[in-house]
């Protein structure tokens, strides 16, 4: 029995010809694998800006009711809530109302130091 450490089985050395079409042939599967990977990003960027841009806006309540009286400062949608600022009898608040519904979340009085 032989030794197979011993055996010359190594494989043999490509040519210069061999080597110049084994780079062409890496190099051109490289370009190709670039443009798909391309094409796949600009396929998935079309799927998230169609579903983002046909999302229902977000509900806010048509009106919301303030003391009678009350001078509107200022009022702001954000974060799911109504921010309405407002003076009464000389005290400025901050009320909070749900935007979905228009119902009364929280008061905050603001007083000057």
């Amino acid at each position: 029995m032989s030794d197979p450490s011993t055996d010359e089985a190594k494989p043999e050395a490509l040519t210069p010809e061999a080597q110049t079409v084994l780079r062409r042939a890496r190099r051109s599967f490289g370009v190709s694998v670039g443009i798909l990977l391309l094409g796949f990003m600009a396929i998935a960027f079309a799927l998230v800006y169609r579903v983002m841009r046909d999302a229902p806006p977000p509900a806010v309540a048509e009106s919301v009711a303030v003391p009678a009286g009350a001078e509107v400062v200022s009022a702001l949608v954000m974060d799911g809530t109504v921010n309405v600022t407002y003076v009464l009898d000389g005290l400025t608040v901050l009320a909070l109302y749900d935007a979905a519904n228009g119902e009364f979340v929280r008061r905050i009085d603001i007083e000057s130091e």
